[in-house]
């Protein structure tokens, strides 16, 4: 006899409900069954709402979807959809506002049962349908119409994630939403929704797909366009990878090995580059100026209060769009413009959006350049930037835009750590990485000054009785910065002011290295000490109690190439640094991480032994008699201290873009001991100190590793080795010879590292290198 724990609970109607939703979701997941709303009788609908709390929706779709065929009456489906919209909206404007928590049934309900009964694939019928007939003689939808179905697409991808990623496997779909941009009308609403189902998508959509593409870009006003811009960001610039091991140069060499065909992004940025005019109207967004209307310099304060409610830029298009309508309709109706003041929504938003606007415009314009500006077709790029006069435009933006303030907070971060930043501070940053970009290792940096900038420049290189820069000479003089100061000027003016703790001294960092980047120029360093940029540096380092990581790596790097092979340099770092108090404090930021202060390293031991070979200079001797630094370096048993740390701190599998300058580093020492026959003492040194440490043979196996992967990784890229031999004048055939000797194989070789580990810790860790 049945236990009453084993009898069937009474059916009730929450139960029937639970069982209504159970059995349209495993319809919706298998592919059979009840699958949405119109399969269900509305007696039974209707029945079940109000106990189910399901505001009548599941019936309105019934209704929905008996009305949209190809000859319904269009005014009757737009009035259900404008119903159902009034239930989701306010739920996706809570979404906005609101902490962004998970959506789920329970946080949006109406949200949830418009999905489940069928709602959003039914949307997408009705927008797609007249696309899936060869008929012409049906009603055609309103502009009104798809707006609105548009929103609730939106306003459900809002809420629920799921919904997002099922529109963005739907090929068909993404690309008919390229077709209704078209149309001026509902471009945002489509421009919206795009940029969301785009940011979801496993694989990154091919621009050359999208139909009569040139003609579809050329057809967007300079608003369009820059919005635009938004969902170019997302096909042009390569997946960030989420696991870390991804981002090591291990994993990523076998990623390039087995892809060989150019990847997606780059296939799309091909793309935009045939598109006529695209580069050149860019650069007219980029660098045109904001109307200066009254009271504008006090509405960048509402920037960072605007930014926690609206983190879309396309939902300031809408307000912006709704506000020049109603401008539009008032002075339709009255010449007296005093009438736009009666609406408070009219008299609150237009100014302080201009400024919005146009600041969050440029930062997707700019992030755009960036991306095309580091890729494969960087040198056409180039070209198009400069004779387009992008950094003339943006200079003449600095004073009035770019930096016309010191922002109140910031938010302090890396290079590739993201953040919800104010606009104006996205912008700073994104106008930096720009500038870092546009400079770096390319003859065109000198488009950054002004005429007389450049003529000092001629002047320094006379009066040193050294040849001008190849660059500086064939710099078009046409094409750089006017105006009382250049661009790289202003920028070291507000970098001198920046508070410590600001996130901008990163960026500023990097963008002003990235000027001296290269081989180097003495007339170029002069040009900067001159501005008091080694002092500055100097201060960041000691005494400014500057404690972040990223900030310090970026000033050591820059000191690095401001000091190399300078002699004036290291005459002014001792001026500085003149106490031993001082110098402990600067030896102790280095000492406390190699792995961001290694540059620096390797530019005091470059210059360090060029100096030893100029001792018929008077200036040279007493700088390395004089200079603390020099001292310190000169020294072998800091150089072997240094050089063990450095190998012992990175392996193959650890390796990255940005800690594989410690291998590099290290090869420069060696190197520069091979030159003087004390290559054999060194790696000798190394042994005793791993036999002092009692681990033989583990960092000379770790080094041999390293080696090897070094041979794979730099002998089939061109432009790092470019790199190594410009940046340490080293030839980058002496970089290749002294690792084949380290690498030699032959025991008896008093060069080869295998010389130094006994037979029986030989191999440690091999097998490690193969991917």
């Amino acid at each position: 006899m049945a236990t009453t724990e084993g009898l069937e609970p009474p059916r009730t109607r929450r139960n029937s409900n639970r069982n209504i939703l159970t059995r349209i979701r495993h319809g919706q997941i298998n592919g059979w069954g009840i699958c949405r709303s119109s399969e269900m009788s509305e007696a039974l609908l209707q029945e079940r709402d109000h106990q189910a709390q399901w505001h009548g929706i599941p019936v309105m779709l019934q209704k929905l979807y008996d009305s949209s065929h190809l000859n319904s009456d269009l005014s009757q489906i737009h009035s259900i959809i404008k119903e159902v919209a009034s239930f989701l909206s306010m739920e996706a404007m809570s979404f906005v506002t609101e902490d962004r928590r998970t959506a789920q049934e329970s946080t949006y309900p109406n949200t949830y049962t418009f999905d489940l009964f069928g709602g959003v694939d039914l949307l997408v019928e009705i927008l797609m349908r007249p696309t899936l007939t060869t008929r012409t003689n049906f009603p055609k939808m309103s502009d009104d119409l798809v707006k609105d179905c548009l929103s609730v697409l939106y306003n459900c991808c809002i809420c629920m994630e799921g919904v997002t990623r099922s529109l963005a496997s739907r090929d068909d779909f993404v690309m008919f939403l390229f077709t209704l941009m078209s149309n001026k009308k509902t471009f945002l609403q489509t421009a919206t929704l795009i940029e969301d189902i785009l940011g979801v998508r496993k694989e990154m959509i091919q621009l050359e797909d999208i139909p009569n593409l040139p003609s579809l870009v050329q057809s967007f006003n300079q608003q369009q366009l820059a919005n635009f811009c938004r969902i170019l960001s997302v096909t042009i610039s390569e997946p960030e990878m989420s696991n870390d091991d991804k981002h090591t140069l291990l994993a990523k060499n076998a990623q390039q090995k087995a892809n060989l065909c150019p990847s997606h992004s780059e296939v799309n940025q091909v793309a935009l580059l045939s598109i006529p005019s695209f580069i050149e109207r860019l650069c007219k967004l980029a660098t045109r100026k904001v109307s200066e209307a009254s009271g504008a310099s006090s509405l960048l304060l509402e920037l960072q209060d605007w930014y926690t409610w609206l983190d879309n830029a396309l939902v300031l298009d809408a307000l912006m769009q709704m506000a020049t309508e109603d401008a539009e309709q008032s002075s339709t109706e009255s010449s007296d413009e005093s009438s736009l003041a009666t609406s408070p929504l009219r008299h609150s938003l237009p100014q302080s959006m201009k400024i919005v606007h146009e600041i969050m415009y440029k930062v997707e314009v700019l992030y755009v350049l960036c991306v095309l500006l580091i890729g494969r077709q960087r040198n056409q790029v180039h070209r198009m930037l400069a004779e387009f006069k992008l950094i003339p435009g943006l200079n003449n933006l600095f004073d009035k835009l770019i930096w016309r303030r010191q922002t109140s907070t910031h938010v302090l971060h890396g290079q590739n750590q993201n953040c919800d930043c104010s606009p104006e501070i996205s912008f700073k940053i994104q106008f930096l990485r720009l500038l870092q970009s546009f400079s770096d290792h390319h003859e065109n940096k000198y488009l950054l000054l002004n005429a007389q900038e450049l003529n000092e420049l001629s002047a320094i290189s006379l009066k040193a009785n050294i040849p001008e820069v190849e660059a500086l000479v064939n710099t078009d003089r046409n094409l750089i910065c006017d105006g009382k100061k250049g661009l790289l000027t202003r920028l070291l003016s507000v970098m001198k002011k920046e508070p410590a703790e600001s996130s901008f001294r990163f960026w500023q960092a990097r963008a002003v290295e990235s000027f001296l980047r290269g081989a180097t120029s003495y007339a170029d360093q002069v040009f900067l000490l001159k501005r008091g940029l080694l002092e500055h540096i100097l201060f960041c380092i000691i005494d400014s109690g500057c404690k972040s990581r990223d900030v310090l790596q970026s000033y050591f790097d820059l000191l690095g190439e401001l000091m190399k092979f300078n002699i004036d340099s290291f005459k002014r770092f001792n001026k500085y640094v003149n106490t031993e108090e001082k110098f402990q404090t600067f030896m102790t930021q280095i000492n406390s991480s190699l792995v961001d202060s290694n540059m620096l390293v390797r530019c005091i031991i470059l210059s360090l032994d060029r100096f030893e070979s100029q001792t018929d200079d008077v200036r040279v001797v007493e700088v390395l008699a004089e200079c603390s630094l020099l001292s310190y370096m000169v020294r072998v048993e800091n150089r072997l201290t240094i050089l063990f740390r450095l190998v012992n701190i990175i392996n193959v599998q650890t390796l990255t873009q940005e800690n594989v300058s410690c291998l590099n580093t290290s090869l420069v020492v060696l190197m520069l001991a091979r030159r003087r026959g004390k290559l054999s003492f060194y790696l000798n040194a190394l042994r005793e100190k791993e036999y002092a440490e009692k681990y033989p043979g583990c960092l000379l196996n770790n080094f041999h590793n390293l080696l090897r992967f070094w041979q794979r990784h730099y002998l089939n890229k061109d432009k790092d080795s470019t790199c190594l031999e410009n940046s340490s004048c080293i030839l980058f055939t002496y970089w290749k010879e002294t690792v084949s000797v380290l690498l030699d194989s032959d025991r008896t070789s008093l060069c080869a590292i295998a010389s130094y580990i006994d037979e029986a810790y030989m191999d440690l860790g091999r097998d490690f290198l193969e991917v």
